[in-house]
């Protein structure tokens, strides 16, 4: 039944050669039309069943402050369908005293662990907008494992420039350039905010005069201010901190001035041995080559990396830098074209190992050339499968491109080996002509290269369909370009490939059978 059907394209197509070829191109046409609508992304997603929440209050916020607003966002996170833990970490320093004084106290972070079976991307989305209605919450910040392997999930910005207020200006600049972009989940800076703090500078001609070192004095201060630790002491299985003192507390500049500080001469206010003054210092400073960064982060709310990247060059472009400052992409955009070159360099040198090898085969240049063709109507296939499985092209689904490069070529060589096996003189008689070994050569190969296109298929639908759990970001992409790729090649190959062999052939045997009438007998 197989035969029936298809003898009747097959010599629909040989008495047509130039309608099939030119459909041949629109096809071609047609794949390259899709591209521009094809989303891109290195890896579209890790797997994990993880992200975490970075929640930032205003600098200089007190530890029970920040504590206080973790708080409120654990409820809301507790209270969200599909996650199953969290766990909370609130500032960044040991001890009372340093607690209260360092940068990290104003910074919350949150591990999220979420069910397996849960769809991470939209979950991400909506703990974005439950936390976007908290009311003094201060800013969040939600990052997942998406890249994985090494490589980043965000696109990011690199800002230099040569002085601070530059590069706070430029920061700035980015920072507001790239708010509402379609496609980006978040947009952050690592600048740090200048946070007050209060500087305490001690006059080392006062200190000497009253007694006392720098040391002494800041030990005094911290005493003042806060208990003083004195080791542990253990009830049954339980270790309690002992502190000596309850401390002060301060809540003024004038009041830390006017504290008493003990001397050899009796206590004297601060004042007398220091100057207090409230200053503003920046959390943390980065640099580079001797000049100051900063890295504006820009996180992909879809699978469309590629457009999203393409937009915030064409945004940055068109912001006014001052004098001296420079931004530059980078991050999982600069990454993605790495990545893709190297690939698409694989795949051409995928093609040309291949040829090589068929030209030592046949012992022809042209016949390798007619079984590659089915190389690029394998990408019609793998390319539609991806529009309409809205996957994006990344470094699975351009694995499964090299894959096709030898799965595809293979159906063509069994089908156009058989064809010259045809036209090989056996036992005494003549082989066939082109056409005729050309239909015998299709309809005895018909059923082989279909039963091995579609035992291929097969064993790659479950990938495809993603039951391979948390690989199913990459086993899922690969199975869906090669399950296409197979389809579109195989129906092209098996009306494309004639046609132009006996294009090539036919012509090679009417010369040849014109030779032979003018030589004389």
């Amino acid at each position: 039944m197989l035969q029936r059907a298809y003898l009747p394209i097959l010599t629909g197509t040989q008495r047509h050669p130039v309608v099939t070829l030119v459909s041949g191109l629109i096809v071609l046409g047609a794949t390259a039309a899709m591209i521009p609508f094809l989303p891109t992304n290195l890896l579209s997603g890790s797997g994990q069943n993880s992200f975490s929440i970075t929640q930032t209050l205003t600098p200089g916020s007190s530890l029970a402050t920040t504590t206080e607003a973790a708080g409120r966002t654990e409820e809301v996170l507790a209270d969200t369908a599909g996650i199953r833990d969290v766990q909370l970490t609130v500032g960044n320093a040991d001890g009372a005293f340093a607690a209260q004084f360092s940068g990290g106290a104003s910074v919350a972070t949150f591990t999220v662990i979420t069910d397996e079976d849960a769809d991470q991307e939209a979950l991400q989305e909506s703990v974005r907008e439950e936390l976007a209605r908290l009311q003094d919450a201060g800013s969040f910040s939600l990052s997942s494992q998406q890249g994985g392997f090494g490589t980043s999930s965000t696109i990011d910005i690199d800002i230099t420039a040569p002085v601070s207020e530059d590069l706070e200006a430029a920061n700035a600049a980015v920072l507001d350039g790239m708010q509402g972009l379609d496609g980006a989940g978040e947009v952050s800076s690592n600048l740090s905010a200048a946070q007050p703090q209060v500087q305490v500078d001690v006059d080392r001609a006062a200190a000497v005069e009253a007694g006392l070192t720098e040391g002494q004095i800041a030990g005094l201060l911290g005493g003042s201010i806060s208990p003083v630790p004195a080791g542990t002491v253990r009830f049954g299985a339980d270790d309690f901190p002992v502190l000596i003192g309850e401390g002060t507390a301060i809540t003024s500049l004038e009041q830390l001035r006017t504290l008493q500080v003990p001397t050899v001469q009796g206590a004297v206010p601060l004042t007398d041995v220091a100057s207090v003054e409230e200053v503003q210092v920046p959390l943390s400073v980065t640099s580079s080559n001797g000049e100051r960064t900063a890295r504006i982060s820009i996180t992909p709310s879809d699978d469309d990396l590629g457009t999203l990247s393409g937009t915030v060059t064409e945004r940055l472009a068109g912001i006014e830098l001052p004098s001296g400052a420079s931004a530059t992409v980078g991050g999982a955009s600069t990454q993605q074209v790495e990545s893709f070159d190297q690939l698409f360099l694989a795949l051409w040198a995928a093609v040309a190992i291949v040829y090589v090898i068929m030209v030592a085969t046949f012992k022809s240049l042209v016949q390798p050339l007619i079984l590659l063709v089915s190389i690029p109507f394998a990408a019609t296939g793998a390319i539609a499968l991806l529009l309409i499985t809205r996957i994006p092209l990344g470094l699975p689904s351009l694995i499964g491109m090299l894959m096709l490069v030898g799965i595809v070529v293979t159906n063509a060589i069994v089908l156009i080996d058989l064809i010259n096996q045809y036209r090989l003189p056996r036992n005494g008689s003549p082989g066939l002509r082109v056409a005729d070994a050309i239909r015998e050569g299709a309809r005895q190969r018909l059923r082989p290269i279909l039963m091995t296109a579609l035992a291929t298929i097969f064993a790659l639908t479950p990938m495809a369909l993603g039951l391979t759990g948390q690989g199913g970001f990459i086993s899922q992409p690969l199975a869906v370009v090669v399950i296409g790729g197979l389809v579109s090649s195989t129906a092209l190959t098996l009306v494309l490939v004639p046609v132009l062999y006996r294009l090539v052939e036919g012509r090679r045997e009417e010369r040849a059978l014109r030779r032979a009438a003018n030589v004389p007998a």
